[in-house]
């Protein structure tokens, strides 16, 4: 009579792993190809988009002259300007047409002419979009695809945990352990499945914490709320600070062009303006400037002028807490952007062996269901 074995915690840890992986593989799947994609989504566009390289020719027009020139035929507000750091690149006007807009229109300007450039179709902008809606909402509705990505995400976190708990031996020693590391081609191909899901795996493990912790931000707002509680800054916050100001007690307005000449000032380095102008949301200038020699593209110091031209206030990245820089850095955290290109190939590389470890894990199943049979 055979002894029957006892079902220990790791076998409880092989089941828990096993099930949650089939039950959630082919959403996985999907969800970590289009990731693999977008990680070089701006890449991708820049690729085929038409290049808008300007040719310097004398002097650039000022700020004022242009934003003539452009109110002039086009109707609406202007909210926004970007200003590069480069020479032959064309400046960016932001304009709404109608004040409820989001976001608005952005013109391509050439700042030697203030000839609004318009750039042909994109073709890879369909084709972001469509792994954009596949990696956010799986091409459903969003209401019904985001929740079921965040129970995905969730469900990817614990395969994680388990998965480095079975990644350890029964047995820890480093004669067992060092096994772990590698990958032997050498032997038969069910080996070399069992190792490119247990070694690559134990590699992206930590990336894929790091996408995931910080991807259901956008799947549930009670838990990035949570989140934020317990960072202790708020994430996504697009608030305008609020300051105590007289407006414009002298009848004094200060022009654009002196607007940005106070903020070139007040940060002295190479960088590009991003500028939005006194509106409904905030009654003053704020004025985003991106360090050219900076560690991160993605972040930047902020400076807070009135109409009058005075400084209402300066935030500078490298001053802010630890925690008001993490919360500020979710969305480029998520997708690889926060240290450019390193970063980008990182997640890239990531993404690529999480969308590998559904079918590797598939398969490992399948063969020892085979074996079984035998």
């Amino acid at each position: 009579m055979t002894k029957k074995k006892k079902y220990t915690l790791r076998k409880f840890i092989n089941d828990v792993h096993l099930w949650l992986g089939l039950g959630s593989g082919i959403i996985l799947f999907l969800v970590c190809l289009s990731g693999t994609i977008l990680a070089f989504e701006h890449e991708i566009k820049a690729a085929f988009a038409q290049n808008l390289v300007v040719e310097p020719s004398g002097e650039k027009l000022s700020i004022e002259e242009l934003t003539t020139t452009l109110t002039k035929t086009h109707k609406g507000i202007l909210t926004s300007i970007t200003v590069p750091e480069k020479s032959n690149e064309t400046y960016t006007f932001t304009i709404k047409e109608n004040p409820r807009e989001r976001r608005g229109t952005n013109l391509q300007v050439n700042p030697y002419t203030a000839e609004t450039l318009v750039p042909e179709a994109n073709p890879a902008d369909a084709f972001c979009f469509f792994f954009f809606k596949m990696h956010r909402w799986l091409l459903l509705d969003s209401a019904i695809g985001r929740p079921i990505v965040g129970v995905a995400t969730i469900l990817f976190l614990i395969l994680s945990i388990t998965g480095l708990v079975l990644w350890f031996p029964k047995k820890v020693k480093w004669k067992n352990l060092k096994s772990g590391f590698k990958i032997k081609t050498k032997a038969n191909w069910k080996r070399v499945n069992h190792d490119l899901h247990n070694t690559l795996g134990f590699y992206s493990l930590i990336f894929i914490v790091i996408m995931g912790i910080t991807g259901l931000c956008w799947s549930f707002e009670s838990y990035k709320n949570g989140l934020s509680d317990l960072i202790g800054a708020e994430i996504f916050n697009r608030s305008s600070p609020k300051f105590d100001f007289a407006e414009n007690p002298d009848g004094v307005t200060a022009s654009l062009p002196e607007v940005i000449t106070t903020v070139n000032a007040t940060l002295d380095y190479p960088g590009e303006l991003s500028v939005n102008l006194p509106g409904e949301r905030s009654a003053y200038y704020s004025v985003r400037k991106y360090n050219a020699s900076n560690f991160s593209p993605v972040t930047y110091d902020a400076v807070y002028v009135s109409k009058a031209g005075a400084v209402l206030g300066v935030e500078k990245f490298s001053d802010k807490p630890f925690n008001v820089q993490v919360a500020s850095l979710i969305r480029p955290i998520h997708t690889g952007e926060v240290y450019g290109f390193f970063s980008k190939l990182i997640y890239f590389i990531a993404c690529l062996i999480a969308t590998s470890l559904p079918v590797t894990g598939t398969l490992i199943w399948l063969n020892k269901m085979k074996k079984k049979k035998k």
